[in-house]
């Protein structure tokens, strides 16, 4: 899975260790804002059925360092969220920001030639869901009101840099759709919009959540 082929990287020594161990592979440095996750996601769909590449996953505000060495390396100007695909131990391939998307991934890892399958599991990079199973349990239980619980859930996931899986964002995204379009609504119907249907979808998406987290 592609989960077990994602590689936390926090120092200069793992940065090193990592190509030396994986010369063709990626490396994606994440950022602080949710575009982050978009990009993680995408670069999971052009992964997933890839079990010959890994993924080096660099948290650059928590280990500058090691985002300063990849920079170093390979001349490229640092960027977060970044992409960059090394062949043979040599960068051949970047992307940053709101250009990491399908169009500009696919036909790269489409041209890659496939090579043995790669990696092992790598608990530390697993994403955190407790903070929403937190939120979830607290409006599904009754302690949160479902106007409290519409504000909180969605600036929560909107300002949410973490790393997750396209399986995680889908059943998170689940509740109130795209959370940008969604507040924007929110705003202009003033309290006006239909939350008859949010308990429903917010005890499916707990189920899942929990499924996931287990």
């Amino acid at each position: 899975m592609f989960k077990d082929r994602v590689f936390n990287l926090t120092t200069e020594e793992s940065v090193e260790g990592f190509l030396r161990e994986y010369p063709t592979s990626v490396i994606f440095k994440a950022g602080t804002c949710h575009k982050t996750m978009q990009g993680f996601g995408y670069l999971q769909e052009q992964l997933e059925p890839r079990e010959d590449l890994v993924v080096g996953l660099i948290r650059v505000v928590e280990n500058r360092p090691a985002s300063n060495l990849v920079t170093e390396l390979t001349g490229l100007r640092h960027e977060s969220p970044q992409v960059i695909l090394f062949r043979d131990g040599k960068p051949v391939f970047e992307v940053n920001n709101w250009d990491i998307t399908p169009d500009a991934l696919t036909p790269v890892f489409s041209d890659l030639p496939e090579g043995e399958p790669a990696g092992q599991p790598d608990r530390a990079a697993r994403s955190d869901l407790s903070p929403y199973l937190k939120v979830l349990a607290a409006y599904l239980e009754g302690d949160m009101d479902d106007s409290t619980f519409e504000q909180t859930y969605t600036y929560m996931f909107r300002d949410d840099a973490s790393l997750r899986t396209r399986e995680e964002v889908e059943v998170l995204n689940s509740i109130f759709g795209d959370v940008d379009q969604h507040i924007n609504m929110h705003m202009i119907m003033a309290g006006r919009s239909d939350s008859s249907k949010v308990r429903g979808r917010a005890e499916e998406a707990y189920r899942k959540l929990q499924q996931l987290a287990a």
